[in-house]
């Protein structure tokens, strides 16, 4: 059996996206029987490219995925390169994963609130520093250039690819590698950006992709931070697949493939970036400058990524003093009341999105884990390289949500398949088993093989070394792996939104539904019920390893 693990965790993301593409493509050139189109046409497109706004919405949606990226690769390098065996980086490593488990929308609402013209950073430099006694008339949230909408892109986007670089760090064995280059001379920061971090990109390629292809494309963050008149792309496709003219929704698949071109054009604009990169990076490689501006790359490092983590958390600080907050005027720094109305308010409401929210999460969440967990055991059994098909699992994440996901939604109608939990969980399912691979591949082949070995050599059978050996041995990167696909449930919005059809409703899709027009108090506590669900499960994570190994230490955290 598991031998089929591979096979089926492929066609588990393959056949999904594949299908999606497929009847998205065919209304985006007037095909759908269903609704009237029985012949191929480019009236969507006619219709598409005569929409108002629409250049301003593509460019917005390219460039936020490329200055995002840029901008959180850059802190993460730098951070790598300066913060190496400092307190600050064993501070970070401890909260990347959860920081990278709160939702997109959470961080999103939080940093709204810290930069809004009445928001937590202006009352706390009022009026003794900025002399307002009333918030300003500048349009900081949801302005024209998207600068907001990439500011939050790079609070989520920077752990991810921490995290990733961490992943993959083990493999080049850094500290070899540092220790030659300083013994001739460079500093520790030159040392480990021309001897580390040109054998790392390689292999955080992948994951890069994926970031761009999530910020050309991202929706719920794009709603509460972006642009409104006009909206980016992704955001105007979703507006046009909802809109009771069902013509639009010929125009919306022409949008999701309009979409699926903006992340490539993205995408080979890194390309060739990497390109020019690779030919002008060498002579700095080879110039011999050993400490040249060393000193501009520890300040930079080492203060860049701990404000990001810095404001990140005063993100969701400020929405737990907004959901208790009572009558607060500008520009005091504190409510001068705070009350539990807004949760009372709240909580008798959101039972049934609280209870949709963990079901679809913890149901994807353990089928997922059970197909990793086989899909790596096999691997392990037989030996198989690392690298063999992987990039297939970055495949929903690498191609725009936007640009599948409609064409899901039409599969499901075609098949007379209606709006339910089941498809919901399903969708998450296709986002869940990358991000659950991603984080316990690297610990499940680290394991050292001698445990085995020694298994073996005393009788055991495979399976029975794998229960009472391997999974023992794995059971905190298990449990954290899972926390983190937890978290990446819970924070779905687009597939819990179409594939749901609105009766399926979790935190997430009620949160940004208040997102227009809502009280900041009942958002926040929204917000922070969909920050607090991750942060409880990365706290079973941690303690359940400690409660089983309570008399055997090393147990507790093997990777």
């Amino acid at each position: 059996m598991l031998r089929l693990a591979p096979a089926l965790l492929i066609t588990l993301l393959a056949l999904p996206v594949g299908a999606g593409l497929l009847m998205v493509l065919l209304p985006a050139f007037g095909y759908l029987p269903a609704l009237g189109g029985d012949a191929v046409s480019l009236a969507p497109w006619r219709m598409l490219l005569d929409h108002p706004g629409l250049g301003r919405s593509v460019a917005v949606s390219y460039a936020s995925g490329l200055v995002s990226t840029v901008l959180a690769l850059a802190i993460v390098v730098l951070f790598l390169a300066a913060s190496r065996g400092t307190w600050l980086d064993r501070g970070i490593r401890r909260l990347v994963s959860p920081l990278l488990a709160i939702p997109h929308a959470a961080v999103a609402f939080g940093l709204a609130f810290l930069m809004a013209p009445s928001g937590l950073l202006a009352r706390w430099v009022s009026p003794g520093l900025t002399g307002w006694e009333r918030p300003p008339d500048w349009l900081i949230v949801n302005d024209p250039l998207g600068l907001a909408l990439m500011a939050g892109l790079v609070l989520k986007e920077a752990p991810f690819l921490l995290l990733m670089c961490l992943a993959a760090l083990p493999q080049l064995r850094p500290e070899q590698r540092v220790t030659l280059a300083r013994s001739l001379g460079y500093s520790p920061s030159i040392a480990w950006l021309k001897g580390v971090f040109p054998a790392l990109y390689p292999l955080i390629r992948l994951p890069i992709y994926a970031v761009i292809a999530y910020a050309t494309s991202v929706v719920d963050m794009a709603m509460i931070l972006g642009p409104t008149l006009p909206p980016t792309l992704s955001v105007s496709i979703l507006t046009w697949f909802n809109d009771p003219d069902l013509e639009r929704r010929f125009m919306a698949s022409a949008g999701s493939v309009l979409q699926l071109g903006v992340t490539l054009a993205a995408l080979l604009t890194w390309w060739l970036g990497e390109q020019c990169i690779k030919r002008l990076g060498y002579r700095w490689l080879v110039n011999g400058a050993r400490r040249q501006g060393s000193f501009a790359i520890a300040l930079g490092g080492r203060g860049l990524l701990g404000m990001t983590t810095l404001l990140a958390l005063s993100a969701i600080g400020g929405l737990a003093v907004f959901s208790v907050a009572g009558f607060w005027r500008f520009p005091d720094a504190l409510p001068g009341t705070f009350t539990l109305d807004h949760w009372q308010r709240v909580l008798p409401s959101v039972a049934t999105p609280l209870l949709n929210t963990l079901s679809v999460g913890l149901a994807a969440t353990l089928i997922a884990a059970v197909l990793v967990v086989a899909t790596l055991e096999n691997a392990a059994r037989h030996r198989l390289p690392p690298q063999a098909g992987q990039w297939l699992l970055y495949l929903p994440l690498i191609i725009p949500q936007v640009a599948f996901l409609f064409g899901l939604v039409v599969a499901a109608e075609s098949l007379s398949l209606r709006p339910q939990w089941a498809l919901v969980m399903a969708a998450h399912l296709l986002f869940v088993v990358p991000y659950l691979y991603l984080s316990l591949s690297e610990a499940y082949r680290r394991l050292d093989p001698r445990w085995l070995q020694v298994a073996h050599s005393l009788g055991s059978s495979p399976r029975r070394a794998f229960w009472q050996i391997r999974l023992p041995l794995l059971l905190a990167p298990l449990l954290t792996a899972c926390a983190v696909s937890l978290a990446v449930s819970i924070g779905q919005y687009l597939p819990t939104l179409l594939l749901g059809g609105g009766r399926v409703p979790t935190i997430t899709t009620e949160a940004v539904a208040m997102a227009s027009g809502g009280s900041r108090r009942l958002i926040a506590v929204l917000a922070l019920l969909q920050a607090l669900l991750p942060f409880i499960g990365f706290s079973l994570a941690l303690l359940i390893p400690r409660l089983i190994w309570a008399r055997r230490r090393n147990m507790r955290g093997v990777a």
